[in-house]
């Protein structure tokens, strides 16, 4: 897979590093000489080049890559990057990075974004995450279909508790993807018992979290 990652700062050089160790190709592409440090991430093609030029895209033969990464520390060039490597070049897969969430509800499909990455509000709900049980955290936000990954750590009161995965009424628009349990990763068969202490991934409609959080957290009742 070809990844384009705009921006060659902290965060666009350690993105690189993961994409590589992993197989994958990867070009960084920056306006600024001192950003261009090839030493600290030498498998990687480097363009010295404005990412919000049609010219330095061209350049980058931006219609080969599979995925781009808008990973500046600028929301406007983000945005910007996004929309062109959608728009122009038929990028599939298109990543930004959202520094500021006073920002966050300009990141979407309009400006040709798939999934905004909120430094400050994934930090947050990792906080959430670690210390909330029976609560729906929100983990990453997908621009299409306006789908959410979610968290939810199962409750020792949950009515759920014991139950079966198939044998769940789940609402509408949302698919458990995975269950943590311990140091264990299981993909969900229908066969599969919840249990209380579970940590359980899901991707949801927005409208359907509250109803969601709902059904997970719903206590039984006193015998």
């Amino acid at each position: 897979m070809r990844v384009a990652i705009a921006g060659a700062g902290a965060v666009g050089r350690s993105i690189a590093g993961e994409l590589l160790e992993n197989g994958h190709e990867v070009l960084l592409i920056d306006k600024a000489p001192t950003a261009i440090s090839v030493e600290r991430v030498p498998q990687a093609e480097w363009l010295l080049a404005d990412a919000c030029e049609i010219t330095s895209l061209d350049e980058a033969a931006l219609q080969r890559c599979n995925v781009v990464i808008a990973a500046t520390g600028d929301d406007k060039v983000n945005l910007v990057v996004s929309l062109l490597a959608k728009t122009e070049y038929g990028v599939p897969r298109v990543v930004a990075r959202v520094n500021n969430p006073k920002n966050e509800w300009l990141f979407n499909e309009s400006w040709g974004v798939d999934v905004a990455v909120s430094t400050p509000r994934l930090m947050s709900a990792l906080v959430e995450e670690a210390v909330s049980v029976g609560d729906l955290v929100r983990l990453l936000r997908f621009s299409h279909g306006d789908a959410n990954l979610v968290e939810l750590t199962l409750p020792e009161e949950s009515a759920l508790a014991g139950t079966q995965v198939g044998d769940v009424e789940w609402p509408e628009d949302t698919s458990l993807v995975t269950i943590i349990r311990g140091t264990r990763v299981l993909t969900p068969s229908r066969e599969d018992s919840l249990e209380a202490g579970d940590e359980l991934l899901f991707v949801a409609a927005q409208a359907r979290e509250e109803q969601l959080e709902d059904l997970l957290s719903v206590r039984r009742e006193d015998s």
